[in-house]
């Protein structure tokens, strides 16, 4: 999702390529993103063989795969022993490569009832860590790490350099089991706000991850747009059609949820071939750890024109969706509907594979019904997941309205996880009378648009897993971590995944002591006192209208009334600033030796980061009353300041990899196979960043900046840029005495979007002296 609320050919048969032309391939090279493309081998060398793969069967024609491809991926068949070993020492080595040799990895049976597991135990130097599936494993290593040896893999940041040469014994044997069974991550818009064009190294590691803390569901968006490519050349479209509809990787998350088509494209063969190998490359990777790849199922998104091209089949117009035209839905009682699903499925396996879950969200954020019978198209629609998939579970997203009462008496409720968003937002939440007794998992949207504003409602998350697991007719089931972006905040990762392993409630104040002590390798008096600053602030917001806190006026669109850089977020602070102005004084405390983490030197960027962030809020109400009392000396003076302001927030966050503009855009020119694709994807990620889509999108949707971040390069580039234009016209109305000139701010921001700038890929400057500056300056 990308908000809150918003108030709403050719003939059938084998494709030819483009408009029935023959098809040839255009792949001049291909590759996996997520780096460089000066540090990387040419992505022609790294995946054109996979790519050339894929393409060949793009353009073999539309009639219904009934054999797996050469390199389809089948469910692997359980080993003697239980299963393959080797996943897991290789996540292990990636890990721990200093260490991984003192670990010894043994299969273990599940706990009673079947709930996964794992036992910790051994001596100094000999580590043993058994599991009933290798992400268990990886689990009971990320347990004892944290637990026995004190360090932290974070999301992002280690402090593995803390580790001694021999690994610490286990003073006794430690076992764990998950308290639910079902341990989901990743938001739909993930893959759009934290990186569509990632390499699969940087997927591997997402997953690696994800398998220490615990999660054995993962949604995998990349190369989703394949199955619909193949199989509605089958319905009637051409080839070039259907790469016109699809959009751009960084708008595909919406596409999927049926809000917009076409945005930031055509994509291109070599591109949509080189997405579908990296997904197969990052499902497999999933199903070697035992872990389900979620993949996205149908439920009837279908182009323009496809009654006319298909027998006068039913379809439901979708209308608007935030200024854009949402796809067609066709009904899944049609009987073309069996047939393309049936397609879509059959295609969806020759390159991902099957699994035992599939995501799907009908009618999101306001879809039309029309004269569809909601209850017989939900039911049509399970049918034919299990058509293709026997007894598969269907997960759909508890938001707004959704799932419906209607949609819900359709299906096998056996079969369906709710992915609950808004568990931790609101108050007075039933679940089980809102969805009848459905299973559903407890989740946290702590971060829209990709934000990098740190917090969450952390307290409300343990009382109400507790509370809500513990009801006499409880049907939580799991726990779903759904930031709309992930990869920004360690602690709020760490905590939540944390629920489902421990044994009991989660102390809050305990818990970030023990986080704090871990975080940097070993206990500190200030990194605590810094912690417990963070856990009182922006991590005890409480529930009843946010799940998340307020983003940067730095970040805003130029107004002297601003509230917020986000139309859908809080228009006020949710927690008191001095907590984050005091964190950082202790961060800037925390003993020398300590310093030279990644996780130290990214949480003191990031406080550092906040700390002026929060600023903004007491600066723009002063230079909004020295304007309107026409002070122009004092005017200029708070200008300055803010303008000083925003030079340091540039200049810290260039100081850590993790806050740069300038890789994400690398890593998307890297997909290109020529200058004008690359500049196409240079855009699909900018636009996000900025406009989101079109002027109607972005002025009419209000969705202007709902992708704010505080990254070197936007800082500079465009926000920056913004507020100044901005402070000269109101310096020119003051000095002139009239009103002052009215900027097209779209015009503006989309200008930027269509940059093909280059940007610095590496961090550079000191952390802590840039730091310490900043804490100097705020006083």
């Amino acid at each position: 999702m990308a908000r809150r609320t918003l108030t709403p050919a050719g003939r059938a048969g084998v494709p030819q390529g483009d408009g029935g032309t023959p098809c040839r391939s255009e792949v001049e090279s291909s590759g996996e993103g997520g780096r460089p493309a000066h540090r990387r081998a040419p992505l022609a060398q790294r995946a054109l063989p996979a790519a050339l793969a894929l393409l060949a069967a793009l353009c073999l024609g539309a009639a219904p795969v009934r054999t797996p491809a050469p390199h389809a991926v089948p469910v692997p068949a359980p080993r003697a022993q239980g299963f393959d070993p080797a996943p897991a020492r290789a996540a292990l080595d990636r890990l721990l490569p200093r260490h991984s040799g003192q670990i010894t990895l043994e299969p273990a049976a599940p706990a009673p009832g079947g709930a996964d597991a794992f036992t910790v135990s051994g001596t100094a130097g000999a580590i043993t860590v058994r599991g009933n599936t290798p992400a268990t494993q990886l689990t009971g290593v990320g347990w004892y790490l944290q637990h026995v040896a004190g360090v932290d893999i974070g999301w992002p940041g280690d402090s593995l350099g803390e580790l001694p040469a021999v690994l610490p014994g286990v003073p006794q044997p430690v076992s764990r089991s998950a308290r639910v069974p079902h341990r989901y991550a990743l938001n739909d818009t993930d893959d759009g706000y934290s990186g569509p064009y990632r390499s699969f190294e940087d997927h591997r590691r997402q997953i690696d991850l994800l398998a220490l803390h615990g999660v054995n569901e993962v949604f995998v968006q990349v190369g989703a747009e394949y199955p619909y490519y193949k199989a509605l050349q089958g319905f009637g479209y051409t080839a070039r059609e259907l790469r016109e509809w699809i959009p751009g990787p960084a708008h595909q998350s919406w596409w999927l949820l049926q809000n917009l088509s076409g945005f930031g494209g055509p994509v291109s063969e070599q591109l949509l071939g080189a997405r579908a190998e990296l997904g197969r490359k990052v499902a497999g990777q999933l199903r070697g750890l035992g872990m389900t790849p979620v993949l996205p199922g149908y439920f009837g998104t279908v182009p323009p024109g496809f009654a006319a091209r298909n027998g006068g089949a039913e379809v439901v117009p979708q209308g608007g969706w935030a200024g854009f035209e949402r796809p067609d839905w066709l009904d899944p009682t049609d009987p073309v509907f069996t047939r393309l699903a049936a397609s879509y499925y059959a295609e969806q396996r020759t390159v991902f594979g099957d699994s035992a879950m599939y995501r799907m969200s009908p009618l999101h954020e306001g879809g039309q019904t029309g004269t569809v019978d909601v209850k017989a198209a939900a039911g049509a629609v399970q049918a034919a997941l299990w058509a293709a998939h026997p007894g598969a579970l269907w997960a759909v997203l508890g938001w707004q309205d959704d799932p419906t009462a209607e949609l819900l008496a359709g299906v096998d409720t056996s079969k369906l996880l709710i992915l609950d968003g808004l568990s931790d937002r609101y108050n007075r939440l039933d679940r089980e009378t809102r969805w009848g007794g459905a299973p559903y998992a407890l989740g946290t949207i702590h971060n829209f648009g990709g934000h990098t504003t740190p917090g969450g409602n952390t307290s409300v998350w343990s009382e109400r897993f507790e509370a809500w697991r513990g009801k006499p007719d409880s049907a939580l089931r799991g726990t779903a971590y759904l930031p709309e972006g992930t990869g920004t905040d360690p602690a709020a990762f760490d905590l939540f995944t944390d629920l489902a392993w421990e044994p009991g409630p989660v102390d809050q104040r305990q818990w970030f002591a023990d986080f704090a002590a871990r975080r940097y390798g070993r206990p500190d008096t200030s990194a605590a006192a810094a912690w417990e600053e963070l856990r009182l602030g922006p991590y005890s917001t409480s529930s009843g209208l946010w799940s998340e806190s307020q983003d940067s006026l730095f970040a805003a669109r130029p107004s002297l009334t601003a509230a917020s850089a986000a139309h859908w977020s809080p228009q006020s602070m949710r927690y008191d600033a001095a907590r984050v102005r005091r964190a950082l004084d202790h961060l800037l405390a925390v003993d020398p030796a300590l310093r030279g983490s990644s996780a130290y030197r990214f949480d003191l960027v990031d406080t550092a980061r906040q700390a002026l962030a929060n600023r903004s809020r007491v600066l723009l109400p002063g230079i909004r009353s020295a304007y309107e009392q026409k002070d122009l000396a004092r005017y200029r003076t708070l200008v300055a300041e803010w303008q000083e302001r925003e030079r340091q927030l540039e200049a810290l966050t260039a100081s850590d990899p993790n806050f740069l503009l300038g890789s994400r855009l690398a890593a998307a020119r890297s997909w290109g196979a020529d200058e004008a694709e690359k500049d196409r994807l240079e855009h699909d990620v900018r636009s996000l960043l900025s406009v989101w889509g079109g002027r109607d999108t972005s002025e009419g949707g209000f969705l202007h900046d709902y992708a704010n971040r505080e990254w070197a390069g936007l800082i500079g580039e465009l926000y920056a840029r913004r507020w100044a234009a901005q402070f000269e016209a109101w310096e020119e109305a003051l000095r002139t005495g009239s009103a002052p000139r009215v900027i097209d701010w779209y015009a503006f921001e989309d200008s930027w979007a269509r940059l093909t700038t280059r940007l610095p890929t590496e961090p550079a400057g000191d952390p802590y002296a840039l730091a310490r500056d900043i804490a100097r300056t705020l006083g």
